[in-house]
């Protein structure tokens, strides 16, 4: 039997792996499993796609929808039962269309999702197996090292130079050292050495390490019960929210003008709440949620198809709407495969004793993967059997360097290797040619003049330095005194496709901006190679001495920011969104999370680190910086569509709505009854589900865009108003010319309007004409299905129940003409529109390029 110990940092080793039922060597596949049943999935919150039921039940969550189903049972008792039989049975398929789309939606994304799980390497069956973190129990073993993200609350079983960052739960950037040891029970969290938490991240070293608590059991689960926290809302989820209130505004004037009036005119107090109630239905693009949902699927499979997975769906948008892409350095727009140029000795001349030390540091540390590292073991490997590691002092970003300690024919050696000025700043000695030893102050000149020469050439320079000791343990302060041999060169070439992108993204009104922990030379001159011609440079120390009012000015006139430390990425990020900029983040290594979780959307690749590709929105699953120019584009398509839906809606609910007005004025009778007004709402839903698959004008894609209230009011008015004008046609031919009854009225009205509507989406859904720009298959062939539909439904045994009859053959000769004269006033209304109506607005970038969202 399974016993979770409260204080597992104070329990025994042997205990602990008892009392889980456990063993050094992990747990069987078997047993696994039936933890798995036991204790549920290693996850804090349940999975993101609702249940079936629930997302069923959320279509129908509308306060308006609420009240007119509240409206409709209580008529359904009290006067008129097949009426409100009628108005729920409507309402009921319109909440399955709407589940339809956003469940195949939800399924769909889900599969991408799943080519993007985090991992955890995890003995089973005495094999360390890679599996999906939720899949994580009590009483594996773990095994970590750099990068790895925590799946859950462990106990160290035994590590190497293990540092971990906290910052999540103790709020210090630092990294934390960890080892295997036994604590007191009252030890407080920010102090248990010996443990790992859910929700942190390896910076350095390896350890391996025993599941104590998963899922709401860890202290990340905890410490979310309490506080819950609400994640940052995005800028396109900012946008319908903000389109939410203006809608609610426009519905409450509108319905409650109607609904007085109704009860001026002396009419039924329920029959007037019913029709009311039906306007506000017919008013509000009930199927928002669903057409987002769906348009945000159909671009997270696109995206896909162009090797982009997208992990959270309304970065899609944030990444058309993108104005600023921020990109670490190395690895992204460098190849982020080093060469090693040479090793140079003080003088510069070629070294092979600097060579072999510096070999002898990248061999031995077992800390921070890093390129360095790699570019020097490749370039020639050294004989090291007389060598032991004794000890040693991993790399981190503040410090910039590590140590090693060697024994070596009985002596002991510290060989530190780093950032030059980091190296130098430890260094009192320097070693010469001929192997004297000079004061560093001697040298310090010449060396800095070659560092100066090498990183204006793009050249990474190194420092080495050594030190003998009779010590068999180092700390960091051991770290002094010690002598500097010479300098390791290394070259990042720029990728080959880095300028390509920088000009492309230019072209489509992104800026991209390089964030580099080198020195200010070598990213000017990498700047320079991919297209920056004139690169504006901050480093980290200018950063320092401002506040984050200047920063926010000054941030968004840079191209450069070099000498950065992690805990400025973050900052720089933050400061840009304070400044209006919608900012995108690409990195991939540990240090790049903080940044990928600040930005509006984090980019990072498949290759990356675990806690980068956590961190991110969207994981590349080639690093082809031609990929983010794609998803840019699809990005902006899946928002035009988003945005022609919420056009057609409005325009058409409010034409409709308005002449509904009118008509409540001067017609004795209510102009559509409750379930025409519902019925006329779903017909007209049905082919602006297609939007989503259709084609979009160039000219939508060419810059950044954003959720403009101004723009959708003002084109609502436009069409909603060039609408009425045709249903007052409409009106006249029924009454003045028909001289119609009043179900005969209802009919000419409700097919007039449904037709119209769904014929307005193939002229309005494009700023050309509308014979110059081929809508989609589906939108198209949905369009037409829907007019059929309609112009057949009072032939149908529909007709009886909603109260429908046939009508004679000069209507439908008077609502041919009619419609077409509504096209081309549509049209002309259209070159209106986008070409005075809005003209300065998209001039002055109002709809979103580099400024502050319109509200």
């Amino acid at each position: 039997m399974v016993r979770i110990p409260s204080s597992f940092w104070s329990v025994d080793i042997p205990a602990l792996l008892q009392q889980l039922g456990t063993t050094p060597d992990g747990l069987s596949t078997a047993e696994a499993r039936a933890r798995l049943e036991t204790f549920g999935a290693n996850r804090i919150a349940p999975p993101e796609r609702t249940g079936d039921l629930r997302l069923l039940l959320s279509q129908f969550e509308s306060p308006i929808l609420l009240l007119l189903l509240s409206a409709a049972a209580f008529s359904f008792f009290l006067r008129d039962p097949t009426d409100a039989a009628i108005i729920l049975t409507i309402i009921g398929a319109s909440g399955l269309l709407g589940f339809w789309q956003e469940r195949g939606a939800a399924h769909a994304v889900e599969r991408l999702l799943a080519t993007v799980e985090v991992h955890a390497t995890v003995l089973r069956d005495g094999r360390a197996v890679q599996l999906s973190t939720v899949d994580v129990v009590p009483g594996d073993v773990i095994l970590v090292e750099a990068g790895s993200v925590i799946p859950a609350d462990c106990r160290i079983l035994e590590s190497k130079d293990l540092s971990v960052d906290e910052a999540a739960f103790t709020g210090e950037p630092y990294p934390v050292a960890k080892a295997a040891a036994t604590l007191p029970p009252e030890t407080r969290l920010a102090e248990r050495t010996n443990a790992l938490f859910l929700g942190t991240h390896v910076v350095s070293g390896e350890a391996k390490a025993v599941v104590v608590r998963t899922g709401k059991r860890t202290e990340f689960g905890e410490l979310s019960k309490r506080l819950r926290p609400r994640p940052a809302q995005t800028e396109f989820e900012r946008g319908v929210r903000r389109f939410g209130y203006f809608l609610l505004r426009v519905t409450l004037l509108l319905v409650g003008s109607i609904f007085v009036i109704n009860l001026v005119l002396a009419r039924p107090l329920l029959e007037s709440l019913l029709f009311s109630l039906a306007l506000a239905v017919g008013l509000t693009p009930q199927l928002l949620p669903a057409i987002i949902s769906v348009n945000l699927s159909h671009g997270a499979r696109r995206m896909a198809a162009r090797k982009v997975i997208v992990k959270r769906l309304a970065s899609i948008e944030n990444f058309g709407s993108m104005d600023v892409l921020c990109a670490d350095k190395t690895g992204t727009l460098t190849e982020g495969v080093l060469v090693l140029k040479s090793a140079q000795d003080i003088a510069g001349g070629e070294s092979e004793r600097v060579l072999l030390h510096a070999y002898l540091n990248a061999h031995f540390q077992t800390g921070y993967v890093n390129p360095f590292d790699e570019a020097i073991r490749r370039h020639r490997a050294f004989d090291v059997s007389g060598y032991r590691k004794l000890d040693e002092i991993p790399y981190d970003f503040q410090r910039k360097r590590l140590s090693v300690l060697l024994a070596h024919e009985g002596k002991n050696l510290i060989v530190t290797k780093g950032a030059l000025h980091s190296v130098l700043a430890v260094c009192t000695e320097a070693e010469l040619p001929d192997g004297r030893a000079a004061t560093l102050e001697d040298v310090r000149g010449q060396v800095e003049d070659r560092y100066a020469r090498l990183s204006a050439e793009g050249f990474r320079v190194l420092g080495v330095a050594i030190r003998r000791t009779d010590a068999d343990r180092i700390e960091q302060s051991d770290e002094a005194g010690l002598t500097l041999i010479g300098l390791i060169v290394v070259f990042d070439p720029p990728r080959p496709d880095a300028a390509d992108a920088v000009r492309e993204l230019a072209a489509l009104g992104v800026r991209t901006a390089m964030i580099s922990g080198d020195n200010a030379l070598v990213a000017t001159y990498v700047g320079r190679q991919i297209g920056m011609t004139e690169p504006r440079v901050l480093t980290g120390a200018d950063l320092e001495q401002l506040d984050d009012h200047a920063m926010a000015q000054r941030v968004t006139n840079v191209d450069i920011f070099a000498e950065i430390d992690p805990t400025q990425k973050e900052r720089i990020i933050l400061a840009l969104r304070r400044a209006g900029c919608v900012v995108g983040y690409l990195g991939d290594g540990i240090n790049d999370a903080p940044a990928l979780r600040a930005a509006d959307v984090g980019i990072s690749v498949e290759s990356a680190v675990d806690v980068a590709r956590e961190a991110a929105d969207l994981v590349l699953l080639e690093k082809d910086l031609g990929i983010l120019v794609d998803g840019v584009c699809e990005g902006r398509r899946t928002f035009a569509n988003t945005m022609k839906y919420v056009f057609m809606a409005t325009s058409a609910n409010f034409g409709n709505m308005f002449s509904m007005a009118g008509a409540s004025l001067f017609l004795p009778f209510l102009p559509l009854l409750p379930k025409q007004i519902l019925t006329a709402n779903l017909l007209t839903d049905i082919p602006e589900t297609a939007i989503a698959g259709d084609r979009v004008d160039p000219e939508t894609i060419e810059r950044p865009r954003r959720w403009d209230i101004h723009l959708i009011r003002k084109f609502m008015l436009a069409f909603g108003l060039l609408s009425s004008v045709f249903d007052y046609a409409t009106f006249a031919v029924l009454l003045l010319v028909l001289q119609a009854s009043e179900e005969s009225f209802r009919t000419g009205w409700l097919i007039e309007s449904v037709v119209s509507a769904a014929l307005i989406v193939l002229v309005i859904r494009s700023r050309r004409q509308f014979f110059r720009t081929r809508p989609a298959r589906g939108l198209l062939l949905a369009t037409l299905g829907i007019v059929a539909a309609t112009l057949a439904l009072p032939y149908t045994p529909l007709a009886a129940p909603l109260e429908l009859r046939p009508l004679p053959a000069s209507f439908l000769l008077a609502l041919g003409g009619i419609l077409a004269l509504y096209i081309a006033g549509a049209e002309l209304t259209k070159r209106w529109f986008y070409g005075h109506a809005v003209r300065s607005r998209v001039e002055q970038g109002a709809a979103g390029h580099g400024g502050r969202p319109a509200r």
